[in-house]
């Protein structure tokens, strides 16, 4: 009995063993084996692994892109105006046993990024003017700012042995006492494009009717010009054919004799039908015979 006792307590001391002495890592995981208190080994492979059992331990970090959302802080511009900006970071270790040296958790990193966010952000800020930051502009201008703020903490990140990947601004706000003025200056200018708008607008308007009213007087005196030649073709045709219609005294006499008749003819339309007639006129020489 007491045998099995001691072959069961020796098998369950090897397998103790055995267990402490090997350790999986995951793939967004690096592993720090540390013996003594000391960092004798990293391992950034996924799988199982031996370390020596009861000596040695394991810590483990996050491979993961991480984002940290910084608390809003106040920056100042470059024409003193302040100004309140909201953030995040994008970063992750590259570096474990340097992140661990200098570092050692995520709370102390986040707190380390935070200072040197704001120290770039408040430079970043300080060369530009509050009119460079808030205006109608593509946002697409502003990545400039972005990058070069990027830059700067991922430089000073590296020797904590972090990879910054990005800063993003989320928002930019003012004080309670900018606020006002800034929205004046900006109705001011929205105004000033209304009114730019408008005279251009108004301008290419004239050019088009001025365009327009030449173009209308130019036909109306084409065809008033078209409408006095063809007056004066028919006026000529009409004396021409007066002419040849009444080249001798019979054809005279006879259209002067025509002319009476339509006068008579027009005189006794009415209701009264008496005439008075000089003895004289052509037109009692007709009627008297």
């Amino acid at each position: 009995m007491k045998k099995a006792i001691i072959i069961a307590v020796i098998v369950l001391a090897v397998l103790i063993v055995v267990g402490s002495g090997y350790y999986t890592v995951a793939e967004n995981q690096y592993a720090c084996v540390f013996r003594f208190s000391e960092i004798v080994d990293t391992v950034d492979s996924a799988g199982m692994h031996f370390k020596i059992p009861f000596v040695d331990s394991v810590k483990y970090y996050s491979k993961a892109t991480q984002i940290y959302d910084i608390p809003p802080s106040e920056v100042l511009t470059s024409d003193k105006q302040t100004m309140t900006v909201d953030c995040y970071i994008l970063w992750k270790i590259s570096d474990p046993q340097q992140f661990y040296r200098t570092l050692g958790t995520s709370q102390k990193a986040e707190e380390r990024l935070n200072a040197i966010t704001y120290t770039a952000m408040k430079i970043a800020m300080g060369t530009l003017a509050q009119a460079d930051i808030i205006n109608m502009n593509d946002g697409a201008e502003r990545n400039e700012i972005y990058e070069g703020i990027t830059t700067t903490v991922d430089k000073q990140a590296a020797t904590y042995g972090i990879c910054v990947e990005d800063v993003k601004i989320k928002q930019f706000d003012l004080p309670e006492s900018n606020l006002n003025a800034v929205y004046s200056r900006m109705i001011s200018e929205r105004n000033q494009m209304a009114e730019k708008y408008t005279a251009d607008g108004n301008y290419e308007a004239s050019i088009i009717r001025n365009d327009v009213d030449k173009q209308v007087n130019i036909m109306v005196s084409n065809a008033q010009a078209e409408a006095a030649k063809l007056e004066a073709e028919g006026e000529a045709e009409y004396m021409r054919m007066l002419a040849k219609a009444y080249d001798s005294a019979e054809k005279k006499e006879f259209y002067e004799f025509t002319l009476a008749l339509d006068a008579l003819k027009q005189s006794l339309t009415g209701d009264e039908k008496t005439i008075i007639l000089d003895k004289d006129s052509e037109l009692a020489k007709i009627l008297m015979g």
